[in-house]
């Protein structure tokens, strides 16, 4: 199958909509918070608790579309709920009001990428080495609201960070309407359970090392937009350094749809962790150096990029038929979920505790313990971990 026979506009323009609002609230929310009076310790507990729902949600909604066979309809419901829920957050300031809002918010979000990911990934059939084709797109949503939001947001104020995000969801959500479902392949009744799959020590593996990558991205996704500014950076230039760690992130999804499979998936993404640690050590002791945090903004392409791109290849492969959507679920529980909410818990401390540089030196050490075990990955290359 080519990527001409494809409704490639269509799911490109998801993607495009979707990690736009990335774009919108992974820099700048954070810098919201703050604004409104909320403390380090605050936000770190926010987001752990928005981040917690992650592990849960995703996994109700993919048993919901593998038991129904509904896959884009589970998506476009969750972006229609997730408008609503987005819609309360701004009624009030409170901590509570908050955490509640954005965690009604984030179970209704979370029912969409994974299983937009699990149809995507039938669609490609067995050319999943071409998904960062489709996936770029997304990258480029998020480049052009992320460069585009920090001006604007300078000149307006943080205020209008809300009416954006709430746009960009309604754009998402039109998208989803117009991309196809597709069942994939005929499902085997004789397929191992689900639990059974779990169980293989090289799933367990691969899902410890996806844990520890996200986890490790804790004082990016948290503080990073704050530990700039308070270095003196403008939010211009944040806005900018977002975008470019996320320009390579796209060259990287152009070049995997040749190398992927001759590099493999083990190699992929034991390189990938190896560089997390190398960029959050940069962050952490030399962030002040404006060459320094460029050359760590470029290694988003290995540490994001390249990481999931070969670990989207991998879900897609080891669940299949009636475990997919259940599967990327998984993926999405793990890193997302448990990752990103051990992340943001320990960064809250940690950076109140310790500080923004021994802060990052904690997320390069999960990176390195990612990396060692990374290196217990099967091989051959084209092996699936």
């Amino acid at each position: 199958m080519s990527v001409s026979a494809l409704p490639y506009w269509r799911i490109s323009s998801y993607y495009l909509f979707y990690f736009a609002i990335l774009g919108a609230t992974v820099p700048y929310w954070n810098l919201y918070l703050l604004d409104i009076g909320f403390s380090p310790l605050e936000i770190g507990w926010i987001t752990a608790i928005t981040l917690t729902v992650r592990i849960i949600a995703p996994n109700l909604w993919g048993w919901l579309a593998d038991r129904s066979g509904q896959r884009m309809a589970v998506v476009r419901w969750g972006m229609a709920l997730a408008l609503g829920s987005f819609m309360l957050v701004a009624m009030d300031t409170r901590f509570v009001w908050i955490a509640v809002t954005l965690s009604l918010f984030s179970f209704f979000w979370n029912a969409c990428l994974a299983q937009f990911e699990a149809n995507t990934m039938n669609h490609l059939a067995d050319q999943n080495s071409r998904y960062g084709l489709l996936r770029l797109w997304g990258s480029i949503g998020f480049i052009a609201v992320v460069g585009g939001g920090g001006v604007l947001l300078e000149r307006y104020g943080i205020g209008l960070l809300i009416p954006l995000v709430e746009i960009l969801i309604v754009g998402a959500l039109i998208a989803s309407l117009l991309v196809p479902s597709h069942p994939g392949k005929p499902q085997d009744e004789s397929q191992r359970p689900l639990l059974s799959v779990m169980k293989q020590p090289k799933v367990i593996l691969f899902l410890l090392v996806v844990v520890l990558m996200q986890a490790s991205h804790g004082p990016y996704y948290t503080f990073f937009s704050i530990y700039l500014e308070s270095l003196g950076y403008s939010r211009g230039l944040v806005g900018y350094l977002w975008a470019l760690g996320v320009v390579a992130e796209v060259g990287v999804f152009i070049l995997l749809a040749r190398w992927l499979p001759i590099l493999g998936v083990s190699r992929v993404l034991l390189f990938s962790m190896v560089l997390a640690a190398l960029r959050w050590v940069l962050i952490g002791v030399a962030a002040d150096s404006l060459v320094v945090l460029l050359i760590a903004q470029l290694l988003h392409a290995a540490t994001f990029g390249a990481f999931h791109a070969a670990a989207i290849a991998h879900v897609h492969e080891l669940f299949s038929g009636r475990n997919q959507g259940r599967g990327q679920a998984l993926f999405s529980s793990a890193g997302f979920g448990l990752g990103g909410a051990l992340g943001g818990l320990y960064s809250g401390y940690a950076w109140e505790g310790i500080g923004p540089s021994g802060t990052f030196l904690i997320a390069a050490l999960l990176a390195a313990i990612g990396a060692l075990l990374a290196l217990f990955f099967e091989r051959p290359a084209q092996a699936i971990v």
